[in-house]
């Protein structure tokens, strides 16, 4: 009897630790191959004058994700300790930053200067045939139209350029000239400088009064001798 009692109580024990181990392992092999994050800050500026590169691509090729720099050329992105990042913009070489496998920081902090990368693209002439020797013989078989009877000496036409002349509506510049001058026009009457009914008419000009009547006293209009009127 006492064998039979302690049997099971054998067998559960046994199950409940390998139900614990086989419980555990995972966790510890997830523990032990958890790799650390990383905080990739940094600045991206050209080699030679330190200004911060707008607009560049800072990217994790391993994670598929990336982040582009601000105005300043300043960047932040979390990364995984190991990670190869790839930093590049048009116009500059692409350059590669690894972060350490067993980097014990949270923050990794670089300066990174882009190289101009100049490419020379080979000359590209543009033919409207398909060899030069083609349009050769095109350009000296070519017959220009006589002036007279073309399309271009018809629009030159006196009577259609002045039909076109008194038929052709104003232009908005043509209405503001039109009407600035018609300001100044009559502020030049209200201030007795511009031509108007009163300044016209010498009878109805108080000035042509005043020097008819000071050309009376001085005796202008009299008959002189000698003199032919």
């Amino acid at each position: 009897m006492s064998v039979v009692v302690r049997l099971p109580s054998l067998l559960a024990a046994f199950a409940l630790m390998l139900l614990a181990s086989c419980w555990l392992a995972p966790t510890a092999a997830r523990a032990q191959g958890q790799q650390r994050v990383v905080q990739f800050t940094g600045i991206v500026a050209t080699g030679d004058s330190l200004l911060g590169v707008p607009g560049a691509t800072v990217f994790v090729p391993k994670a598929g994700r990336g982040t582009a720099t601000n105005a300043y050329g300043y960047f932040s992105i979390p990364v995984v300790a190991g990670d190869s990042i790839v930093i590049r913009s048009l116009g500059y070489r692409n350059q590669y930053v690894v972060i350490p496998p067993e980097y014990p920081r949270q923050s990794y902090s670089v300066i990174v200067q882009l190289r101009e990368d100049v490419t020379m693209l080979p000359e590209v002439r543009v033919f409207p045939y398909a060899t030069e020797k083609a349009f050769k013989q095109a350009f000296l078989a070519l017959r220009l139209p006589k002036e007279k009877g073309s399309s271009a000496a018809d629009n030159l036409n006196q009577d259609i350029l002045r039909r076109i002349f008194n038929n052709a509506p104003v232009t908005s510049m043509g209405n503001y000239r039109q009407t600035m001058q018609a300001q100044q026009l009559d502020q030049q009457r209200r201030m007795g400088m511009g031509p108007s009914p009163y300044t016209n008419n010498p009878l109805l000009n108080p000035f042509s009064w005043l020097q008819l009547i000071k050309q009376v006293k001085d005796g202008e209009f009299k008959k002189k001798e000698g003199v032919d009127y």
